[in-house]
């Protein structure tokens, strides 16, 4: 039985050493192929730049953006001017009310349930002016 794990020893020792010189050859064979060449691939892909949805835009407003205009990203001449939101608690999901500003028409008279609050795709209009007429109503569910 000594002899038998003497052998067996003697044997990982032979096969440890063979694992050590080929991983060693490896890994110098791929980090000068590396460092001299990097793919094409990623030279060419650039990160694309994660979306808002509604709430994480105005949780950087005043008021969490109660008075500014919002709007998606695809629209032209079509924005919201936010009334009222109902914010979860992560503060990322909930429901807005607004008012809709269309080009060349006055807007409308009550407030409406936005639609599409969660889908990523909103922005911030900065160059209408805030109504500071209307009141700011804040509700956590």
């Amino acid at each position: 039985m000594a002899t038998h794990l003497a052998a067996s020893s003697m044997e990982k020792s032979r096969t440890g050493l063979l694992r050590l010189s080929l991983n060693l050859m490896r890994n110098m064979s791929t980090s000068s192929a590396a460092t001299s060449n990097p793919p094409v691939s990623s030279v060419a892909k650039r990160k694309k730049k994660k979306q808002k949805n509604l709430f994480e835009v105005a949780q950087f407003l005043p008021n969490w953006g109660v008075g500014y205009h919002l709007a998606k990203t695809h629209w032209s001449g079509v924005s919201y001017q936010i009334t009222k939101l109902n914010l979860y608690k992560d503060g990322k999901h909930g429901k807005a009310w607004g008012i809709v500003h269309k080009d060349g028409l006055p807007p409308a008279d009550a407030p409406k349930k936005i639609s599409g609050v969660h889908k990523r795709c909103w922005r911030y209009i900065p160059n209408l002016p805030k109504i500071e007429g209307t009141q700011p109503e804040t509700q956590a569910a």
